[in-house]
């Protein structure tokens, strides 16, 4: 159950750390991606991307530490 956790640790904090990154990439958005437009403004949330790049970093982690 530890372990479970820690995972869905590392994937939400990988999610909230690459989501800026995979942002100012300027990537388009792709389904499953968060946009709103507030009057003028645009916010986007690359919600796939950032899940996509943390499951790979977690996956490449539990490889490296065996």
């Amino acid at each position: 159950m530890r372990r479970l956790a820690l995972s869905v640790g590392f994937l939400l904090v990988g999610a909230a750390v690459l989501s800026p990154v995979v942002g100012a990439l300027g990537l388009d958005p792709v389904p499953g991606d968060i946009a709103l437009r507030l009057g003028h403004s645009h916010v986007a949330f690359p919600l796939t991307y950032s899940l996509c790049a943390s499951v790979g970093l977690t996956l490449l982690y539990y490889a490296m530490k065996g």
